[in-house]
């Protein structure tokens, strides 16, 4: 399988349609065709429904699609890395990472580093915990972000100085809102939007989803839509703190749970990484800032 053909067959799926495809590769339709049936044949399968205007990818070619994809970009990632300028530092820094407080260290080292190497550029991809170890795995991303309990064992960490503190966000004519923070009981019966994360990796108390009283209406990944629900009145999301406005201006406001629950924050890469020069500069600042806070803790 060429990474060549990997190409083409991206452009076939992203203008379904033969022609559109050669005509964005300046190659020949008819070559193009056999460069993609010889892929078929290669790997046993059916890859594109043909239909009368356009193309559909079959299960198989959406699987081929999604690991094209990455396979694509962890070249270009590492073309990069090989490329870049050895007299300075420049190139990429991937970083996985989920909604939390604890991304204000990482923009304090993006800051820092773009001081001194203006020419480093960073990504950062949100998603749950089970999505950044995914991409690490994969080399897609450098360093990710865990937050709550994940097995760090076969990582390189460093805790965070400090950890998120779990409550519930709610409107702020809420009958709750009066209380000063929020029990397992006061909870029960009511309407709850909760991590899809916490389904699988007890990202929130356990008490929410081990027993029966407890009302689950929705799930969220990114806490700003779930806000939203809140504000029309939904139900209560269950979340970490100072991820959503809730000033004086706000419809919304926050409430800890009781007793105090909170989530560890840990930065990982993964062990016998090999990273580029900018990276590795990039690791250093990452380490300077946390052993500068007390609680910090390097393994």
């Amino acid at each position: 399988m060429e990474l060549r053909v990997l190409q083409y067959f991206l452009a076939i799926a992203r203008e379904e349609s033969i022609s559109g495809a050669a005509e964005y590769l300046h190659i020949s339709q008819p070559t193009l065709s056999r460069q993609i049936k010889d892929l078929e044949d290669e790997l046993g399968t059916i890859l594109f429904e043909r239909g009368s205007r356009k193309i559909a990818l079959t299960e198989d070619g959406l699987l081929l699609r999604k690991r094209a994809e990455e396979i694509i970009n962890l070249v270009d990632k590492t073309e990069a890395e090989i490329i870049s300028d050895k007299t300075s530092l420049n190139g990429d820094i991937y970083i996985g990472c989920g909604e939390t407080e604890g991304m204000l260290l990482i923009a304090k080292a993006i800051k820092e580093m773009h001081k001194y190497h203006p020419d480093v550029r960073f990504h950062l991809h949100s998603g749950n915990g089970n999505d950044i170890a995914e991409r690490l795995e994969k080399g897609l991303i450098d360093f990710g972000i865990f937050i709550g309990d994940f097995d760090i064992t076969q990582y390189h960490y460093l805790k965070f100085p400090y950890k998120d503190t779990f409550g519930v966000l709610m409107r702020k004519d809420s009958p709750l809102a009066s209380l000063n923070s929020i029990s397992e009981g006061d909870l029960e019966g009511l309407p709850l939007i909760v991590s899809d994360q916490g389904l699988s990796k007890d990202f929130i108390p356990k008490y929410v989803l081990n027993h029966g009283n407890y009302n689950i209406v929705a799930t969220y990944n990114l806490l700003y839509n779930a806000s939203l629900m809140v504000r029309e009145g939904i139900g209560y999301a269950l979340c970490l703190d100072k991820l959503v406005n809730t000033d004086c201006m706000s419809e919304l406001c926050f409430r800890p749970l009781e007793p105090k629950s909170e989530a560890e924050i840990i930065f990982v890469w993964k062990k016998y990484q090999l990273f580029s020069k900018t990276s590795q500069y990039f690791l250093s600042l990452i380490q300077k800032i946390f052993t500068s806070k007390e609680g910090h803790d390097v393994s």
